[in-house]
């Protein structure tokens, strides 16, 4: 298996999972308790207004967008955070995102469900999803291959 360092350079390949072979949910996680550096004592917090927020923009989505929160993703340098989850497929770590973007976590997660080889494609995503990614998150069984 060739390691890729990012999704520009992967050529077209099969799904590493049955489930990432046609359309399936994704969850996205929101960091409800980031704050902002610049407001580090803004109330209600501004993850939670990014919570609130992306739930919001999800009421006008398909049915393959759910939006949950959590208190703390660990991001807190470049929160606000949130997380692209879908079984069996690489998971998605963002942040330096603002309440705005909560249309912008819609879209790419719809990108991401509709994907059929489990990753979410670059070159469509919205600008904060490009410029905000920390990281993809390798699932268990694509791990099985690398010595």
């Amino acid at each position: 298996m060739r390691v890729y360092p990012d999704d520009l350079e992967r050529p077209a390949a099969e799904p590493e999972h049955e489930a990432c072979a046609q359309a399936s949910p994704v969850t996205i996680v929101v960091c409800s308790s980031c704050r902002l550096r610049s407001e580090p004592e803004a109330d209600p917090r501004p993850g939670s207004l990014l919570a609130k927020a992306t739930a919001n923009a999800a009421e006008d989505a398909s049915d393959l967008v759910e939006v949950r929160q959590v208190a703390c993703l660990g991001n807190c340098k470049r929160g606000l955070s949130a997380v692209m989850m879908r079984d069996g497929c690489w998971s998605y770590v963002f942040g330096d995102l603002n309440v705005a973007n909560a249309p912008d976590l819609i879209a790419g997660a719809e990108l991401f469900a509709r994907s059929t080889d489990g990753f979410m494609p670059f070159r469509a995503r919205p600008e904060p999803l490009k410029r905000g990614l920390i990281a993809r998150v390798p699932t268990f069984d694509s791990l099985k291959e690398i010595p």
